[in-house]
Parts: structure tokens; C-alpha cells; sequence
């Protein structure tokens, strides 16, 4: 299952419209974020890392090049949608 999941963000981030350096950024960002909040989501760790990605895409600007920076607006926006559902 780790592989679908995986890939499913992957094709997400990937579609996007972002230099390749953008999205190694992007990338990073991602890991570090999910590494932060995977604990949280052992039921459904598909959706939420979509919705992870959704957020770090949000947030994510041509000129991003400080992952740690990006981590931290993505799960602020990742934290305040599932905060809104609940």
C-alpha cells in the first residue's frame, strides 16, 4: 500500500506547473510535513496525505526554495481544513 500511496502524490505534485528545483523543494517540504503528522492518520494515511499535498501546493510559489519555510504554511493550511471538517 505504501507504494500507491506514494505515487498518488507523486502524480499530484508532479502534474503541477513547477520548475523541476521548484518541486525538489516541494518534495522535501512534503516528506518533512507528512514525517510530522503520519502518526495521526494510521486509518486513512491515503487521504490525508492527498490532502497534504493539496496544501502544499497551495502554498507553494515558483520562487519557493526554503522547504522548511514551505513545511510549516502547508501544515498550517493542512491543520485549519481538518480543524474546519471536524
Amino acid at each position: 500500500m505504501g507504494v500507491r500511496i506514494g505515487m498518488n502524490v507523486r502524480r499530484l505534485v508532479e502534474g503541477s506547473s513547477f520548475a523541476s528545483e521548484t518541486l525538489t523543494v516541494i518534495f522535501q517540504a512534503f516528506d518533512e510535513a507528512w514525517a510530522s503528522v503520519a502518526a495521526e492518520f494510521t486509518d486513512d494515511p491515503l487521504d490525508a496525505r492527498e490532502r497534504l499535498a493539496h496544501a502544499v501546493l497551495l502554498v507553494a510559489r515558483e520562487d519557493s526554495r526554503d522547504p522548511d519555510q514551505l513545511k510549516e504554511e502547508a501544515l498550517r493550511i493542512f491543520k485549519l481544513a481538518a480543524a474546519r471538517n471536524y
